[in-house]
């Protein structure tokens, strides 16, 4: 009798095994930019990889890039509002700062990062995983995994522009961003706010006369069709991070989440192995394309005209953004 309720309980754990094999959980990474290409789209595709490996296919996950789920404030809400479509995305650094984030905000300053590794410095820091955990702190349902990057982020244009004198007039395209609108907005140029998705006709029909964006976006979007001439000022690093909601994260026991975690860290060393190659290979492949690349030796004069945007966005956290300051 024994021996029967002991092989009857073998076959009922191995069916649970099996079950639990079955039906991992699947979390749904979104990212508004292509795979293929791209600096976020290795980043996704080592994020991926990663936590597959770990978890032997216990936690999937269902990358849907290309903005297929929305702009990129349309995904924030959806993972803040315990929506069911978006689990994990990438977002840039100042995303958040609509949100109350403030310390993310400090990323996006403009010639804030010399260079980046100057930024690398500050991914690298105890400072990082404080404003990683900013949305905690703050109650909002969502938590910083890890950072990246994906380049300087520069300006575009239709037409042919030699300076920082061109862009008096111009209409460049901005996101909902108070930072970059001011930015914008000193440079002397009028901010209009279009969305991620409707950037390529809106340069298109004349909606707007430019845009920014890292290198590698701008051409795996095909942005240099409509808009071929890239100015190289370099005005922020497009600092990132990879985000997951409190809904998803609580779905997840505590190896799960270890890791998720442990994937961003191997993600943010993908990021920073790649960026380099794929930033050199896309300005091969632009001039290929036949895109012209002005650029820009002295930005003193920039940093000068940004300096209302930047002093207004500093003042409150002044000793934390001279600690990034100081880390070149």
């Amino acid at each position: 009798m024994k021996k029967l309720v002991a092989l009857v309980l073998a076959a009922v754990m191995s069916l649970v095994c099996v079950a639990a094999l079955a039906d991992p959980i699947t979390l749904t990474y979104a990212e508004v930019n292509p795979l293929d290409g791209t600096i976020v789209g290795e980043m996704a595709k080592a994020f991926k990889a990663k936590v597959e490996e770990l978890s032997g296919g216990e936690v999937l996950i269902d990358i849907q890039a290309g903005g297929v789920l929305g702009s990129e404030d349309q995904i924030l809400d959806n993972l803040l509002g315990y929506g069911n479509i978006t689990d994990i995305s990438r977002i840039s650094a100042f995303a958040l700062t609509q949100y109350g984030c403030d310390k993310a905000s400090l990323l996006s300053i403009p010639y804030t990062f010399v260079n980046e590794q100057h930024f690398w410095n500050f991914a690298a820091s105890d400072l990082a995983q404080d404003f990683l955990n900013e949305p905690q702190e703050l109650g909002i349902p969502l938590r910083g995994i890890c950072y990246g990057e994906e380049g300087f982020r520069h300006f575009f244009f239709k037409n042919e522009v030699k300076g920082i004198e061109d862009l008096k007039g111009l209409k460049i395209r901005v996101s909902s961003d108070p930072i970059m609108t001011g930015m914008v907005t000193n440079l002397g140029a009028s901010a209009t706010t279009v969305a991620f998705t409707e950037l390529y006709s809106a340069l298109q029909s004349g909606v707007v006369d430019a845009a920014e964006q890292p290198t590698a976006n701008y051409r795996s979007n095909a942005f240099q069709e409509v808009a071929p001439y890239l100015l190289l000022d370099g005005h922020t690093l497009g600092a990132l991070q990879i985000v997951i909601s409190d809904n998803a994260w609580n779905k997840l026991n505590a190896d799960q989440q270890g890791w998720i975690m442990e994937a961003g860290k191997f993600a943010s060393e993908t990021c920073a192995k790649v960026v380099a190659q794929i930033e050199s290979e896309t300005f091969e492949k632009l001039k290929a394309d036949g895109a012209t690349i002005i650029p820009v030796e002295d930005k003193s004069a920039w940093v000068e005209a940004c300096q209302p945007t930047i002093k207004a966005n500093t003042e409150k956290l002044a000793d934390l953004y001279q600690q990034i300051l100081d880390m070149q």
